[in-house]
C-alpha cells in the first residue's frame, strides 16, 4: 500500500520554504553557535521545556539539541547515574541481558548503555536503522546497491534457508526498508520479555540466519509490522551487493564528508556490523545527518544522497496508525491543525528522538534511557509540539 496522491506536494512544498537568517553557514567541524531569538525562536518557550527535562518530567534524557536553518541555538546536557539506576538490573538475566553481564547487550550495563565507555557517544539504538537507510541512500547515488524491487532470496543459498515459500520469494529490499516484510515476527512486547523475536535475535549467534528462516505470516507490502530483524539483513545484504562492510563504507562517503569522526557500532556475533541498533554517535553529529537531508541530501555543494531518493524516503509507504506514516526507515508524524505536515524523524529504544520539522527548517535531537516498562519519557509527539510552539514565525 502505497500513499502517493498529494503527498509528494506536499512534502516538497516545504522545501519552497526559504529562511531570511542570512548566508548558508554549514557545520562541517562545528555547529555555528547563535541566540534562539535570532532565529525567531522563544527562548523562554525553550527554558520551559528544559526546565520541565531536568526537574524529571520525562524520565531520564541526557542531550536536547536545537538546530534551524543550519545553527545551533539550544544545547543541554542533563547528568544520570546510570549505575545506581540500573546497577542491580545490570546482573539479572532477563531480555535486555541475555547472555553477557559485561557485554554490549547487556542494556543495563553503563560502560555500553546509553553512553559507550563513557564517552559522550550515545547509544542511538533503533535510529541506526535510518542511518542505515541513510548509508543505502549514499551507495544508490553512486551506483553501487541494487535496485530496490531485487528479491531478498537472490542474495542467499536458498538450500539454506527455511520456511521458503512464494510470499518469501516475492520479499525484496523495498519491503525490507518499509517494515512490510510480512515474516511472522513479534516485537510488540517490551524489549524485557524474552518472547520479543529481537531480544530472541540478539540473544542467538547468526542473527541474519534467525530472521531469514522466519516463516512468512502474510503477503510482502500488505500491512506495516515493526520488524528489527528485517533491517539486520540490510547488513548483510549491503555486503553481498556491495562487496563493502557497511560501516567502513559509511565512514568513507558519509561520515567523513559531514566531518563525523568520532563514532562507535556495534557488530553481532558472527561480525556483521549490527545495523538495528548498534550506532553511537554524539548527538551533535547525529544533527548533521538529519540536517543533510533537510538539505535534500545536499552538504557544502556535494550532493551526497539524490533529491529522489530523499523524497522516496520520506514519502509515506505504509500506515503505521494514528496518523503516523513510515517510508524507508523514517518515521512521520503529522502535525498542524489538520496533521496534514509532516515531521521526519527517527526513533530509538530508551528515548532517541532526532527530529526535522522541514517547514520550519528545524533539526532537534532527544536522548535518554528510559528503558524500564511505564517508564516517563519524552513522546516524539510533544517535543513536535513544543518546537513548533516555540517559533514566532508560525506558518
Amino acid at each position: 500500500m502505497r500513499i502517493t496522491i498529494g503527498l509528494t506536494g506536499i512534502i516538497f512544498f516545504i522545501f519552497i520554504y526559504i529562511h531570511s537568517s542570512g548566508q548558508q553557514r554549514w557545520p562541517i567541524k562545528e555547529w555555528p553557535i547563535v541566540t534562539p531569538q535570532s532565529q525567531l525562536l522563544n527562548p523562554d518557550s525553550l527554558n520551559a521545556f528544559n526546565n520541565e527535562i531536568a526537574n524529571g518530567k520525562y524520565g531520564n534524557v541526557d542531550v536536547m539539541v536545537i538546530t534551524r536553518n543550519g545553527k545551533l541555538l539550544y544545547q543541554k546536557t542533563y547528568k544520570h547515574d546510570y549505575y545506581k539506576i540500573y546497577g542491580d538490573s545490570m546482573k539479572i538475566k532477563s531480555g535486555l541481558n541475555p547472555h553477557d553481564p559485561g557485554g554490549p547487550y547487556n542494556y543495563y550495563n553503563p560502560w555500553w548503555h546509553p553512553y559507550y565507555h563513557g564517552s559522550e557517544l550515545h547509544s542511538l539504538q533503533s535510529v541506526t536503522k535510518t542511518i542505515t537507510s541513510v548509508i543505502i541512500g549514499v551507495a544508490t547515488a553512486r551506483k553501487e546497491f541494487p535496485v530496490l524491487s531485487t528479491p531478498v532470496l537472490s542474495f542467499f543459498d536458498t538450500a539454506n534457508v527455511k520456511n521458503i515459500d512464494d510470499r518469501k520469494r516475492k520479499l525484496t529490499i523495498r519491503h525490507l526498508l518499509t517494515m512490510t516484510a510480512g515474516f511472522n515476527w513479534n516485537e510488540n512486547l517490551h524489549y524485557s520479555d524474552p518472547r520479543n523475536d529481537c531480544s530472541v535475535m540478539e540473544a542467538s549467534f547468526d542473527w541474519v540466519q534467525y530472521v531469514i528462516d522466519k516463516p512468512m505470516a502474510i503477503e510482502p507490502g500488505e500491512s506495516f509490522n515493526y520488524n528489527s530483524g528485517a533491517t539486520q539483513l540490510l547488513s548483510y545484504i549491503f555486503r553481498k551487493a556491495t562487496g563493502k562492510d557497511i560501516e567502513e563504507y559509511a565512514a568513507q562517503y558519509l561520515f567523513s564528508p559531514l566531518g563525523i569522526h568520532q563514532y562507535f557500532w556495534k557488530r553481532i556475533p558472527k561480525g556483521l556490523v549490527d545495523t538495528e541498533g548498534g550506532l553511537y554517535l554524539k548527538a551533535t553529529d547525529l544533527a548533521k545527518i538529519y540536517y543533510l537531508f533537510l538539505q535534500r541530501g545536499n552538504w557544502n555543494g556535494q550532493q551526497l544522497v539524490t533529491k529522489e531518493w530523499v523524497e522516496e524516503s520520506v514519502t509515506p509507504a505504509i500506515n503505521v496508525g494514528s496518523g503516523v506514516k513510515y517510508g524507508y526507515k523514517w518515521w512521520l508524524f503529522g502535525y498542524g491543525i489538520d496533521n496534514s505536515k509532516y515531521a521526519w524523524t527517527g526513533s530509538g529504544f530508551g528515548g532517541q528522538w532526532p527530529i526535522i520539522i522541514p517547514e520550519y527548517g528545524i533539526v532537534a535531537v532527544f536522548t535518554g534511557w528510559n528503558i524500564l516498562a511505564g517508564n516517563p519519557s519524552i513522546r516524539v509527539t510533544e517535543a513536535i509540539r513544543r518546537l513548533v510552539n516555540a517559533t514566532t514565525d508560525k506558518k
